[in-house]
């Protein structure tokens, strides 16, 4: 195991692992070629067709989907934001380079940040978030759910108990895969109505035959040791993902496994629907102002926790940059090393636990993440060709049953490592 001191460098040397290549866009047939190719104009046009932009933004946003097919990596502008002298280093090994000769989680965080600088983000007097109608949208159609899910946990909270711990272990296992399956709800691949199909499709027992890594029980026994400590979520995407895990915070504080909890977002709109400060303030506001007495229960609740500061948010640019977690600020690092217990969410944070690299999907997951100082869980459902600490048997079961299991969000992991 390494020297916790230094557990982000970036020069760092795995114990018993050499870092393997990233994911290029290069490779025709790969999901990388597939976004950058053709999901990411679709995002373009997406945002054109739902803001109301003025031609030169319009511009801007065009001029920079034919730039992927055409154009090279450059600087930035200088648009005001915080981040801009941080993407110059960034952008600086990649620059006149195309876009498919470069790291595919690059140039994504790339795009994205391109697309924040195109619209004026920073310099407008009132910042507009170019996602913000298909993120409302989003929580819309997903409120049979919510409404579903909130008197359903609601009715755990009715159920805590001192003397049934065993009661309460059952119900935070419950709510660790409803957030678990929140992550399907990713509007970067799908569309709000496509998200209102799968968030009804959260059946916790049903789905457990797709969650094929699953350290729930190992991860239960250290929470049961908790008793008024930090835990911190890094956040993936806004609206009705937010939602559920919301209501995993709801129940940490609860049963005072958690003192505080902190929940970790993004300075900036990015990947379409992850979210920021402002989403968490709107979906708690959509929540407080629902008809359904059960969801304005949990909402308010969640306002408690949040104005007696055990529920904290915080935004970093790092969260918006190419980085790898081992890449981390300093700054971040002390902060999180503050922690008992790190919930990591999402697709894009995992592939960055394991800087977005080729490595053999048999590779042992807590080998590669052992630069990670604290215990820390992923809930992820898959979207990527990044993954580790399978099994060779399991590999070959999973692409017999479905060719796509990779990318198609329909398989789920929940990876524990104690540090």
């Amino acid at each position: 195991m390494m020297d916790k001191v230094n557990f982000f460098s970036s020069e760092f040397q795995h114990s018993r692992l050499s870092i393997p290549s990233p994911l290029m866009v290069t490779e025709k047939k790969s999901f990388a070629h597939y976004t950058i190719t053709k999901r990411l104009p679709a995002t373009i046009k997406q945002i054109i067709e739902n803001n109301n932009f003025s031609p030169p933004v319009v511009q801007n946003l065009e001029n920079l989907s034919q730039e992927i097919f055409d154009g090279f990596i450059r600087p930035l502008k200088d648009d005001g934001g915080n981040d801009f002298t941080a993407w110059l280093s960034y952008i600086e090994p990649f620059q006149e380079k195309t876009w498919f000769e470069i790291p595919f989680y690059f140039a994504e965080t790339y795009f994205y940040r391109r697309i924040i600088e195109a619209i004026n983000y920073f310099k407008a007097e009132q910042a507009v978030d170019p996602f913000q109608y298909q993120k409302n949208q989003s929580l819309e159609v997903a409120i049979d759910s919510i409404q579903i899910i909130s008197k359903q946990v609601n009715n755990w909270h009715s159920q805590l108990s001192n003397n049934n711990h065993l009661l309460n272990e059952v119900n935070l296992i419950n709510l660790l895969y409803i957030s678990l399956w929140g992550n399907k709800a990713d509007l970067s691949r799908w569309s709000a109505e496509t998200n209102k199909d799968q968030s009804n499709t959260i059946k916790v027992k049903s789905q457990k035959k797709d969650i094929f890594i699953d350290d729930t029980p190992d991860l239960i026994k250290l929470i049961s040791t908790f008793q008024k400590a930090r835990i911190d979520l890094i956040a993936d995407n806004a609206g009705f993902e937010l939602f559920t895990d919301l209501c995993l915070i709801d129940f940490l504080l609860s049963i005072q496994a958690a003192e505080v909890f902190v929940l970790h977002l993004k300075a900036h709109p990015t990947f379409v629907s992850d979210a920021t400060i402002r989403d968490f303030r709107h979906i708690l506001n959509f929540l407080l102002a629902d008809s359904n007495v059960e969801v304005r229960s949990l909402a308010t609740r969640l306002e408690n926790y949040f104005n007696n500061n055990r529920l904290l948010c915080r935004e970093d640019y790092y969260w918006t940059s190419p980085l790898a977690f081992w890449d981390m600020p300093i700054s971040l690092q002390q902060n999180l090393a503050q922690a008992s217990l790190i919930i990591i969410k999402g697709d894009a944070n995992y592939r960055r636990l394991l800087g977005d690299c080729s490595w053999d999907f048999t590779t042992s997951f807590e080998d590669i993440t052992c630069y990670f100082p604290k215990p820390f869980v992923a809930l992820r459902t898959l979207k990527s060709e990044v993954v580790a600490g399978l099994q060779a048997k399991q590999i070959d079961m999973l692409y017999f049953e479905d060719s796509d299991w990779l990318i198609n969000g329909e398989r789920g992991i929940i990876q524990f490592v104690s540090s």
